[in-house]
């Protein structure tokens, strides 16, 4: 299917979980399939499917806000797999995809859309149904907010791996 790589690329981003990425992406294609008549030839289709799955996103987020809180009766802290001793790339990757999570829902949709899709500002404007100024407004704070959380992350990275690293020495 043309475009469900990108859907599935910025899905997994806004719902952080594999499988309810796909869903969100299957959802979204089965909502354009079932409302094609309503598509305007001619127009930009890969921004019309990206609108369609921020509606169902947006949609779920709704149900999920009126749905019951689950508590797990799991012991907390377990976890089926030991931990893996990290190199410098991949904490360099864990602190981008912590600094990201971090930023609001309206904050990474810009991003996402902007930056790592490659949408103009007018096409994410019609994409998220806003002003575009609205959206230029987003994505510069966005972008801001994203270079302040990794500056902040970035020296904690640092300055662990200094402490680790003098530690080894002294020893």
């Amino acid at each position: 299917m043309p475009h469900s790589r990108s859907l599935l690329r910025v899905a997994r981003r806004l719902v952080s979980d594999g499988a309810a990425a796909e869903d969100l992406v299957q959802e979204t294609l089965l909502r354009a399939w079932r409302s094609f008549d309503q598509f305007q030839t001619g127009t930009n289709a890969r921004a019309w499917l990206f609108r369609i799955m921020f509606n169902a996103f947006y949609a779920q987020g709704r149900q999920a806000r009126s749905a019951p809180v689950v508590v797990s009766l799991d012991a907390p802290g377990h976890t089926a797999e030991p931990a893996r001793p990290a190199t410098l790339s991949l904490i360099d990757a864990a602190e981008v995809n912590r600094a990201f999570g971090e930023l609001s829902e309206e904050h990474r949709a810009v991003l996402l859309l902007g930056v790592v899709e490659g949408f103009t500002c007018q096409e994410m404007a019609d994409v998220l149904a806003l002003p575009m100024g609205t959206v230029m407004s987003r994505l510069s704070r966005g972008r801001q907010a994203l270079r302040e959380r990794l500056a902040n992350g970035s020296a904690k990275v640092y300055r662990s791996h200094a402490v680790a690293g003098s530690t080894h020495k002294e020893a």
